[in-house]
């Protein structure tokens, strides 16, 4: 069976006026997602069937998480299969979870109008090209819940359930939705952590955590963005809006070799102060900048274990969305961008220059790059 398979069967299956008790066909199918292994790629997404709790839910539907995004259909980003109210549609979008905002914002239109504005944030994040083809609001029908999920909706596509594409299809336009979700994920993450005060963005040593909790959190004031020193190499946890993000030694080693050896190619490297940027660039010997003057927006990524795919990925996913949040949004001259990696990244060089992204990374010999890091003088 097939992921079209799934849909049509849950489509002829499921009873909205049935209970989820065992037994129940549509519901018996739904529980049972989880444990396939037959739905073609799924790009390392854990995929479930959701069918409501008790009572059986109008608008039931087929959840997609990536584990490195979220796994709680409760709240966050992922991707979902929802089928409209009369099983005669079903919608594949990136979804906001809606549950937890349910508990927090108890009235229908303030909830609805905060997803909205979430949603319209999230999409204007996307690239344009593709983004055109995924702006379809979803239209589920009636109910407290499809009207949240139709809010929630980031991106979407619907399919007609008497006329599904072929599997084929519908698997190219997974591996889009996925590529979408992870977009949209990392400019979820930059907004967040650009709404923080520059006092609250805390860098604090891996202590045990009767420790942390025992000490009292102080502020203190940030001075402006004014040159450059190595972080010390050893790994700590950076504490980013509302989550943590684990910085290595290589990663810390990467930035600090990057940075003596652009002062030898008249840039002046910066990392003090812009949390969550991991670097930026400007020409000549003051850190200081003036303002429109354009600066070099780096992204530093170590490549694990030969995963350059997952590298490039995540590097060109949070340099858009730190240019669009952090500079285009704020009014800010849009920075040039350049990807830094640990090692060669192949093929995934020519792809990086295609997107206006320049890449340079480390070789045994010292740095090379792709052709813009050239013409701007950072490699030879």
């Amino acid at each position: 069976m097939t992921m079209r398979d799934l849909l049509l069967e849950v489509a002829g299956t499921y009873d909205p006026k049935a209970s989820t008790r065992a037994g129940v066909p549509g519901q018996e199918v739904l529980r049972g997602v989880s444990k396939r292994t037959d739905l073609g790629s799924t790009d390392g997404l854990r995929v479930a069937g959701f069918g409501g709790n008790g009572t059986a839910a109008a608008a039931p539907w087929i959840g997609l998480f990536d584990p490195e995004i979220n796994t709680d259909p409760k709240s966050g980003l992922y991707l979902a299969y929802i089928f409209s109210t009369d099983l005669t549609s079903v919608t594949l979008t990136v979804q906001q979870g809606v549950t937890d905002l349910m508990q927090k914002i108890k009235e229908r239109r303030p909830r609805l109008t905060h997803l909205e504005r979430q949603a319209e944030r999230l999409y204007g994040s996307l690239p344009s090209a593709v983004a055109e083809e995924w702006n379809h609001r979803p239209s589920l029908g009636s109910g407290e819940r499809p009207e949240a999920y139709e809010a929630a909706s980031v991106a979407a596509r619907r399919y007609e359930i008497d006329d599904l594409p072929t599997h084929a299809q519908l698997q190219q336009d997974l591996r889009v939705a996925v590529n979408l979700l992870q977009r949209a994920a990392a400019a979820d993450a930059a907004w967040r952590a650009a709404r923080e005060e520059d006092d609250d963005d805390l860098e604090i040593a891996d202590v045990p955590q009767q420790q942390k909790k025992n000490e009292k959190k102080s502020k203190r004031t940030v001075p402006a963005p004014s040159g450059f020193k190595p972080r010390d190499s050893g790994e700590y946890i950076a504490n980013i809006a509302a989550h943590q993000q684990l910085k290595s030694k290589k990663h810390e080693a990467l930035i600090e070799e990057f940075g003596a050896y652009i002062k030898t190619r008249d840039y002046t490297p910066v990392n003090l102060s812009i949390h969550p940027k991991d670097l930026i660039l400007r020409q000549g010997d003051d850190a200081s900048h003036a303002p429109g003057t354009p600066e070099w927006l780096v992204e530093v990524k170590v490549v694990r274990n030969g995963k350059r795919t997952t590298a490039v990925r995540e590097a060109v996913g949070q340099l858009r969305e730190y240019s669009y949040f952090l500079y285009r949004e704020k009014k800010l001259t849009p920075p040039h961008l350049v990807a830094l990696f640990s090692e060669s990244i192949g093929a995934y060089a020519a792809y990086l220059e295609d997107q206006g992204i320049a890449a340079i990374w480390q070789t045994g010999g010292g740095w090379e790059g792709t052709p813009t890091a050239a013409a701007w003088g950072m490699v030879d």
